[in-house]
């Protein structure tokens, strides 16, 4: 029982919380990019007349925010470049998306902000836990380290 209790809970396998969230960066802003963000670029002239206004700033206005967050903040994500400052863009979007254009509705079916939920919770979790080690961030900051070290 104790061999099988070992195998279930995976320590074989290495813990590494940084990894993590490189993979989660990548994840969520690879694919808010190129799943959303990209499809929003390309179609912007059809979009712009129609696009929801949650905010009250106009349509155009409201999806020049929207490929704001999905395409320079989701791609920033993945780079894991002012990653805090993008996670807070991206789930303000999404939060936007989730409790006003979908009326926080989990439900299932057609006006579900269930995609929505999801990456809400992601980009709040990078939001509070930062970038980790593996990131533009983490190099950005180790290199001002160093530069502080030889300048004094």
């Amino acid at each position: 029982m104790k061999k099988l209790l070992l195998i279930l809970q995976l320590n074989f396998l290495p813990r590494s919380a940084d990894a993590g969230l490189l993979v989660l960066r990548l994840w969520l802003g690879l694919s808010l990019l190129l799943l959303h963000g990209k499809a929003k670029l390309l179609d912007f002239a059809d979009l712009s007349h129609k696009f929801p206004d949650p905010l009250g700033i106009g349509s155009t206005a409201s999806l020049v925010l929207a490929l704001f967050a999905e395409l320079v903040c989701s791609g920033l994500l993945a780079l894991g470049l002012v990653t805090r400052f993008a996670a807070l863009s991206a789930a303000f979007m999404m939060g936007v998306a989730f409790f006003i254009v979908h009326k926080g509705s989990l439900a299932m079916g057609s006006g579900s902000g269930e995609l929505a939920f999801i990456y809400l919770a992601g980009f709040v979790t990078l939001l509070i836990a930062g970038p980790g080690r593996f990131s533009m961030d983490a190099c950005l900051q180790r290199a001002r380290a160093v530069e502080t070290e030889a300048a004094a």
